[in-house]
């Protein structure tokens, strides 16, 4: 809301309606005690006109960075459209359609983004979005232990390249109701999983992420088959950019990844220091009476004419509690409209031009950093608009060099991953040039090649 709009009479007269006589009435029950009389380090309020000028001096101290730093949020371009239409009154202050009467626009809307959403993984349903990427799998880890009552063991695999922050989500989220979280052996040159899995029985469900947090390439058919093979089912994370030229995960293998899910930041969502972004699931169908959230479907009415509703709504909290078969998996309405706008305007033959530039641009800045003395590629093969670095130095202090020079280098993994030494991990996506990218390998060269000279 950009400006409060009741007056001290319109006040007055609320308070009188209700019977005070201040604001401070309506907090009679805090203790007094607990009450202060001032805040000496809350500056005075601002006009609009100051905090305005504030925030514009704020946003200056940021200034514009190139940046390379992706670890599962993506800076994409967004078509103007996109949020001039988002932010329209109708579409942004929406609310929850429970009355599909009067709620026909957003019904529709979250219906059109269900159907791209499992047109990009190649399953039957999708729900109406949940919180983010990481909950996201949280609430898959849960859904899978419902859904596989063969196996009682509560063990979920995490294949290596599974987003590290995604499986502590995941565990202090799903960890409390028996479900434990064990990562698969990695293969040292390639980043993903091992090529022997002998011995690994009793499991629950397989975790893939696909690309891998490293943007290595998993083999999905492979992994999902055995997975089938030992009685587990099978979750993936993936990038719905990616998407747009991988394998859907619903067509990994012979049947296919059981649950997809993931973070939709890419879909049109800008960065803004971890959020509000969202998250996405689908499913099989045989699957669907787990799936938390709440589905909205396209029925006709007494006059055939089509209209939306509510068709599944799994959030039993209203009524169930404790049973309830979520109770945290809440629909980022906003951003969902902001994506299924994004995903309109692009088509796929757009998402997918998006994808092979990310793909081209992370090529060419892997081989102009990898050709610098002191830095190589930390693993072989395939990616997709990420890899990961190797350093002969602490990661830290290059990526501050970096900054200084307006540079964003990065995500260092040591911190995260400390296993992988001096590692670090650069994205590029499509609104990279190649002048971009030229820099950034020139002002590491520089930066490496000094520092190399200060210690000899």
């Amino acid at each position: 809301m950009p400006f409060i709009p009741h007056t001290d009479d319109d006040i007055r007269e609320m308070l009188a309606a209700i019977g005070v006589k201040r604001i401070d009435d309506l907090f009679d029950e805090i203790p007094k005690e607990l009450l202060i009389d001032s805040l000496d380090e809350i500056p005075e309020a601002l006009n609009e006109m100051q905090i305005t000028r504030l925030m514009h001096e704020r946003a200056a101290i940021d200034g514009a960075p190139l940046c390379f730093i992706g670890a599962g949020a993506y800076e994409h371009h967004i078509p103007q459209a996109v949020w001039d239409i988002a932010t329209r009154g109708e579409y942004y202050s929406a609310y929850t359609p429970y009355q599909a009467e009067a709620s026909q626009g957003t019904l529709q809307t979250i219906y059109e983004y269900q159907t791209m959403i499992t047109a990009l993984t190649g399953h039957d349903v999708s729900n109406a979005s949940l919180y983010d990427g990481a909950s996201s799998l949280a609430e898959a880890a849960l859904m899978v232990a419902r859904s596989n009552r063969n196996v009682k063991s509560g063990r979920i695999l995490l294949a290596p390249g599974v987003n590290p922050t995604y499986g502590k989500v995941a565990a202090a989220i799903a960890g409390s109701q028996g479900i434990s979280f064990e990562r698969l052996p990695m293969d040292a040159a390639t980043g993903n999983c091992a090529a022997s899995l002998d011995g690994i029985a009793d499991v629950v469900a397989v975790v893939i992420q696909q690309p891998s947090f490293f943007g290595t390439l998993e083999d999905v058919d492979r992994l999902t088959d055995w997975a089938h093979e030992h009685g587990a089912l099978v979750v993936a994370v993936v990038n719905p950019t990616a998407l747009a030229l991988l394998k859907a995960p619903g067509h990994w293998g012979e049947d296919g990844a059981d649950i997809a899910c993931g973070e939709g930041q890419p879909l049109g969502v800008p960065l803004s220091s971890g959020g509000p972004y969202f998250g996405f699931m689908t499913c099989r169908q045989k699957h669907v009476r787990q799936m938390p959230g709440r589905i909205v479907g396209r029925t006709t009415d007494l006059d055939g004419q089509p209209g939306y509703t509510l068709t599944l709504q799994a959030r039993e909290q209203h009524i169930r509690r404790s049973k309830a078969t979520s109770n945290i998996c809440t629909n980022q309405g906003l951003m969902v409209t902001a994506a299924t706008i994004y995903m309109s305007l692009l088509g796929f033959d757009g998402l997918a031009a998006v994808a092979r530039r990310a793909q081209r641009n992370t090529a060419r800045l892997a081989a102009g950093l990898g050709a610098i003395a002191g830095v190589e590629r930390l693993f072989a093969g395939p990616h997709f608009h990420e890899v990961a670095l190797a350093l002969d130095r602490p990661v830290g202090p290059v990526l501050k060099a970096l900054a200084e020079r307006n540079i964003l280098g990065g995500f260092d993994l040591s911190g995260l991953l400390p296993e992988l030494g001096n590692a670090l991990l650069v994205c590029a996506t499509e609104t990279k040039t190649e002048a971009d990218i030229d820099t950034y390998v020139a002002t590491l060269g520089d930066i490496m090649s000094k520092e190399s000279r200060r210690l000899a």
